[in-house]
């Protein structure tokens, strides 16, 4: 069922309000959020996270605060094909993140990368400062620090003033993150961004455009990290949810 949330079209996925649009009017609703300053937490929802959000009722009231939750991954733009109420194409968040940054090329944007291991956020800042030269990288701190160090990382990110703020922390700690402080925080975008550092810094690799195409990225994450067995088990239960609930998904408030 096709519901607007403060002008955005969304499909409601098990009560979890989807925009429906493509890459191109993301980015340019999103400029729009950076111009008139005002604060949007975007997630990039994935099966594992609706999957969270069908079993943790405090997860999936977290996910409906955000701003604006677009279809990541493959499986959530199945599910809602699948409910009869589809979305414009897949919003993949490290394509997203890299889009908002040549829109800060343009627009002379600042962004905070926060999350990740040491090395691992200042390479990201280093190569981010080279290919968008001028989107400005305000500042950027790794993701090692718990909730009493929370008022002195708001501080810093609030002291740099980015119009961009991509967190890496893992969907099951940034995304709360954002949720809890983005009222303090009043970043124009703030973004969960998952493993993309690890992409950009060089760490991991990408899937290759073969497995890209043929929407088996989850496949060969799988096959490149042994260990996310347990967590990708989310994925077929997610897949059987859908096709046994596929007439009333889209309904569910």
């Amino acid at each position: 069922m096709t519901k607007i949330k403060e002008g955005i079209p969304t499909v409601s996925v098990f009560g979890v309000p989807v925009c429906k649009w493509g890459m191109k009017d993301t980015v340019a609703h999103l400029a729009d959020a950076v111009a008139g300053k005002v604060p949007h937490h975007v997630i990039t929802a994935n099966p594992i996270m609706m999957m969270a959000a069908i079993e943790n009722p405090e997860y999936k009231a977290m996910m409906q605060t955000a701003e604006l939750i677009v279809a990541d991954g493959t499986g959530l733009v199945w599910a809602a094909q699948k409910g009869g109420d589809p979305v414009a194409e897949r919003v993949p968040g490290y394509e997203l993140l890299h889009e908002l940054m040549k829109q800060g090329e343009r627009r002379g944007w600042k962004v905070y990368l926060l999350g990740s291991a040491p090395d691992v956020v200042k390479e990201t800042a280093r190569r981010l400062a080279l290919q968008y030269p001028g989107t400005t990288i305000a500042g950027y701190r790794d993701g090692y620090f718990g909730p009493d160090q929370d008022p002195k990382v708001i501080d810093e990110i609030v002291k740099a003033a980015p119009d961009l703020l991509f967190v890496a922390r893992g969907a099951d700690t940034q995304e709360p993150w954002i949720a809890k402080y983005k009222d303090v925080l009043r970043v124009p975008v703030m973004m969960g961004v998952g493993g993309s550092f690890d992409v950009i810094s060089g760490r991991t690799k990408r899937a290759p455009m073969a497995f890209r195409k043929l929407r088996l990225e989850w496949l060969y994450r799988l096959l490149k990290e042994p260990t996310r067995f347990r967590r990708m088990l989310a994925l077929p239960k997610f897949a059987v949810r859908v096709l046994r609930e596929k007439e009333n998904l889209t309904k569910m408030g």
